[in-house]
């Protein structure tokens, strides 16, 4: 009885995960009310952001469409799965769309991403800063963008993992962008952050 109980998460089991935790097929299909992530395999909900989290958002995948090469793909809050027990969401995904089964796939390979973007709020502020950093680098996406909202302007820590390595180290040239962000990686792109934060 709790083995099938516990086959499928549902909206009344989720928060009680098997010993082993939950995996990617067991909650693909859940419908809850708010946003999550599959963490190590237990769910963890995602919090709310305000409106200029979500314009930024916006707006940086826009920019980084415009400026991507055709071999690469951008989306925001794509699931991006690390393993069969961590699923997560960055704000702005982008992945190298070779050999991506466009109607197929239900989340992302992290081995296909290139770039993970996220844009820090209250709720997200140590797993955007250091557990979404570890997990990534750990799994080897190369570059890991945080931007974060100081005194009403923004500022991007531009991070690159270096080759061999399983933890990111700030950009050599620009750690840190303010007003504008202007990088060769993961492609040649420039973005006026002030404008992102304009009214």
């Amino acid at each position: 009885m709790i083995a099938e109980r516990l086959e499928k998460a549902t909206p009344d089991n989720w928060m009680f995960p098997p010993a082993e935790g939950w995996t990617y097929n067991q909650v693909k299909d859940l419908d809850l009310p708010f946003d999550w992530e599959l963490v190590d395999g237990v769910i963890v909900v995602r919090g709310q952001t305000k409106l200029w989290h979500d314009n930024v958002r916006d707006e940086l995948r826009y920019y980084l469409r415009r400026a991507a090469p055709d071999e690469y793909r951008v989306n925001v809050e794509r699931c991006v799965m690390l393993s069969d027990q961590t699923i997560i969401k960055p704000d702005v995904v982008v992945s190298d769309r070779k050999e991506l089964e466009f109607l197929g796939v239900e989340c992302t390979s992290v081995d296909k991403v290139r770039l993970a973007v996220e844009v820090v709020s209250p709720g997200s502020r140590s797993d955007d800063r250091f557990r979404k950093p570890a997990q990534f680098a750990q799994a080897g996406v190369p570059f890991y963008w945080r931007v974060e909202l100081e005194d009403e302007s923004l500022s991007v820590y531009e991070y690159w993992l270096p080759v061999g390595g399983s933890a990111y180290v700030a950009a050599p040239l620009h750690p840190v962008h303010r007003e504008k962000l202007v990088t060769e990686m993961p492609f040649p792109v420039e973005i006026d952050l002030a404008a992102l934060v304009e009214n």
